[in-house]
């Protein structure tokens, strides 16, 4: 399996196990250091494994967590560290997202996640300028 298949793979897998509410493989797919960070929409930044892994904690724990899916990932890999783009809809709202990983022990582990709202999609049709994901 090439880089991009596997970070694609562990992105995908981080998606899955929010949707299922599995708190235990959602933690599991980041880092076990302090190192690691997350900015969810509309919140500062968070520093450090207990506060990240505690933040998705507290959202997989919401009874109105919000539906999340992963749309056009795109995989850029350099050695032991990448990261992944995407649009996150959530419950109809389009996000952009930056999954960021490092290889730890030969499997992509998660070191920072962050998501903001955009303007709007643009398809690659109507990109003249060069700005959308892809």
């Amino acid at each position: 399996m090439s880089d991009d298949s596997e970070i694609l793979a562990a992105n995908a897998a981080f998606y899955a196990a929010f949707a299922a509410g599995d708190f235990a493989a959602l933690a599991a797919l980041w880092a076990d250091r302090d190192g690691i960070s997350c900015i969810h929409p509309g919140w500062s930044a968070i520093v450090g494994r207990a506060a990240v892994i505690g933040s998705w904690r507290d959202i997989l724990n919401n009874p109105g967590r919000p539906q999340i899916v992963c749309a056009e990932p795109h995989a850029i890999v350099d050695g032991d560290h990448g990261h992944v783009l995407c649009i996150e809809l959530v419950d109809g709202a389009a996000l952009a997202a930056a999954n960021h990983f490092t290889r730890v022990d030969g499997a992509w582990r998660m070191v920072h996640h962050q998501s903001s709202a955009i303007a709007q999609l643009v398809s690659a049709d109507d990109d003249r300028d060069g700005h959308s994901l892809h």
